[in-house]
């Protein structure tokens, strides 16, 4: 098991800002594992209880909709803090956390990193500041579902996902998301998704491997409407 204090992931968010002794305590009560592909880290409702922080691997955030339809709010990845509103909030998560693919997390328990929260004004501030950006997200999600079509929207996800992550050695965007993640992504059914990704296809903006897809004119995708 790592130590904090020497992990290269705490430079990508508010740990960095932790003195030594603090890294050094957090560490000792830290729980570090493997979750697997598909593996729900906490669902809607679940008391999270803590922050993991993500060493390797992505997951999505989900919220289940009146019509039974997940939409997706947010994707974590490596580098980044999973549950830090628990620090600040007693509530209840509202979204469900699914591991796209195999992560590897370190859990901090709450109790543990409050004072932390307390004493530390730096790191609170930069709790305080990825909060900010998130609530931020939220706000153009908002504004993007009730201004943007499906085609717009679906063309930016394509886009986010190809800029954020990167691409394999073939070309193919680097995470592989299922069609139902795309429409649930975009807030759409998944039928629809199917059908706009073959539009797209069809119009040489991207090409398929299997399931995996390719990003063929960056540009043509930026200029739906």
């Amino acid at each position: 098991m790592g130590k904090c204090e020497s992990c290269i992931i705490k430079q990508f968010n508010s740990l960095k800002s932790l003195t030594k002794d603090e890294l050094v305590r957090i560490s000792n009560c830290k729980t570090s594992y493997t979750i697997k592909k598909g593996t729900v880290i906490f669902e809607e409702g679940d008391a999270v209880n803590g922050v993991y922080c993500v060493k390797d691997g992505i997951c999505k955030l989900s919220k289940l909709s009146e019509n039974g339809k997940d939409q997706i709010v947010k994707m974590v990845v490596k580098g980044q803090l999973l549950g830090q509103r628990s620090l600040v909030s007693d509530e209840n998560s509202n979204l469900q956390a699914t591991a796209l693919n195999d992560m590897e997390v370190c859990f901090i328990p709450k109790h543990e990193i409050m004072a932390d929260l307390q004493k530390n004004p730096k790191f609170s501030f930069d709790v305080l500041k990825d909060m900010a950006h998130d609530l931020r997200e939220a706000d153009d999600i908002i504004v993007n579902m009730a201004q943007k079509s499906v085609r717009q929207r679906l063309a930016e996800a394509l886009i986010y996902i190809h800029d954020s992550f990167g691409v394999n050695p073939d070309g193919t965007l680097s995470v592989l998301l299922s069609r139902e993640d795309f429409a649930n992504i975009v807030g759409t059914a998944t039928e629809s998704a199917i059908r706009v990704l073959s539009q797209f296809k069809k119009e040489g903006l991207i090409s398929t491997i299997g399931k995996q897809i390719k990003i063929e004119n960056k540009e043509g995708l930026k200029r739906i409407e």
